[in-house]
């Protein structure tokens, strides 16, 4: 395997890592061990906050730090140091929720918080990369390819995780609860060795030197460069909106399964449903995005995850729910490849680490208001309906929560399609 191939593989190998955090952690076994193990006997509305304001806690800490790592990783070269570095705190982190007692929700929401600090953080240097590792014709298909194994490999993780958790005992564990805190072990382990093959083999650009007071300045000339280049903050803009509800699809699903009385394997089914639905459909979709256009494709996204927001108000039955899990994974992978690698051939040359730092500073932000919007709403609406029966208002109340994801998709495509118009008038690269 040449150098230029060891790279790129080396590359999707991250997402293969970090995806297992993703998927056995965030999206499967944490909402659940919090709301059972660690929140045990607490109102659900009440957990779900909690998990909501100690995600958008962590966002907020990676969103204000973001642009200036970016730059000052530019200069430096230390795109895959500062990836590293962050990776690290992530599955170190992962690796201690296994030691919290029962009850202990505070320490939970605090590592938790903390290791999700370190994905985030990981993903701005990580992102920042694809334009070292695959030219510009290449760059659609190469982020769909890390999206896709990154779903492969999750959903394999997820699933042994899931048979230890069903069969401990073939496993050497006591119960259901060990296999939980072996599976957080078992991920952190995984992500940490994903995190040194990229660390060793992932070429990476020459640095253009200087320190902090330049990447600074840097961070400045990005700005108001930036301000000039309307079709790149107009997709900014759309990105903000839109990615809020795909994020947040991801981190609260399970947990709005459970405010709705939904079992907990079931829910865990759903989930590795979207994972296998994931692995190919992000291929499928890049390859409708050089068919039809990459702009047509997420516009297209979009649409699914309309009406997966409006489904989801309605849904009664354990069937309904694998509906929506099979029409998320459709397109899950597809939607955020293809803005990344939009994104990538909008910005300026030489400068991902700065842009792709405003990037993730966006998506952050974003996730700050995906999962705090269910939190305030779900709450808000628990308290006007307290005239109901109390497990009949937590049960709207949930739903309005999650349907209000709509909004921001409605706002993020509106401005998609503007800043898409602004694009072929000053003929920007093709999207």
């Amino acid at each position: 395997m040449n150098q230029e191939k060891k790279s790129l593989w080396a590359w999707v190998a991250y997402d293969m890592g970090n995806s297992a955090f993703s998927t056995t952690v965030m999206a499967g076994f944490f909402p659940i061990f919090f709301k059972s193990y660690w929140s045990a006997g607490v109102e659900v509305t009440t957990t779900t906050a909690r998990l909501g304001f100690g995600v958008s806690l962590a966002a907020i800490l990676v969103a204000l730090f973001a642009p200036l790592l970016g730059a000052y990783s530019d200069r430096q070269g230390g795109k895959k140091r500062f990836l590293f570095g962050f990776a690290t705190l992530g599955f170190i982190l992962c690796a201690f929720l296994a030691l919290i007692p029962q009850g202990g929700w505070l320490w939970a929401i605090a590592a938790y918080s903390l290791a999700v600090f370190g994905f985030y953080g990981a993903n701005i240097f990580y992102d920042s990369l694809l334009n070292a590792v695959a030219a510009p014709e290449k760059r659609d298909w190469v982020s769909s390819l890390g999206y896709s194994f990154g779903y492969l490999s999750g959903g394999l993780i997820f699933a042994i995780n899931v048979a230890m958790t069903l069969k401990p005992e073939a496993f050497g564990l006591s119960g259901p609860a060990q296999a939980v805190q072996a599976s957080f072990l078992m991920v952190a382990l995984w992500w940490g060795l994903a995190s040194l093959i990229t660390l060793k083999w992932v070429k990476e650009p020459a640095p253009s030197g200087g320190g902090f007071k330049d990447s600074w300045a840097d961070l400045k000339s990005t700005f108001n460069h930036l301000k000039s280049l309307k079709p790149v903050w107009m997709f900014l803009l759309a990105y903000w909106f839109y990615i809020d509800a795909v994020d947040t699809l991801v981190v609260m699903s399970v947990d709005y399964g459970m405010s709705l009385g939904f079992k907990p394997d079931d829910l865990i089914g759903a989930l590795l449903m979207v994972q296998f639905i994931g692995f190919p459909a992000a291929l499928v979709i890049a390859k409708l995005g050089e068919r039809f256009g990459v702009l047509k494709a997420i516009f297209g996204c979009l649409l699914v995850y309309a009406a997966v927001c409006l489904w989801a108000v309605g849904l009664q039955t354990k069937w309904e729910f694998y509906v929506m899990a099979g029409m998320i994974g459709l397109v899950q992978g597809g939607i955020q490849a293809l803005s990344r690698s939009y994104y990538a051939r909008l910005i300026p040359p030489g400068q991902a680490g700065e842009f792709f730092g405003f990037y993730n500073m966006l998506g952050k932000f974003a996730t700050i208001l995906g999962p705090a919007l269910i939190a305030l709403v779900g709450l808000s609406a628990r308290i006007l309906l307290s005239d109901l029966e109390p497990a009949q208002a937590e049960n709207i109340a949930s739903r309005i929560g999650f349907g209000s994801l709509l909004i921001l998709l409605l706002i993020g495509g509106g401005l998609l399609y503007k800043g898409g118009q602004l694009s072929r008038l000053q003929k920007v690269p093709p999207g």
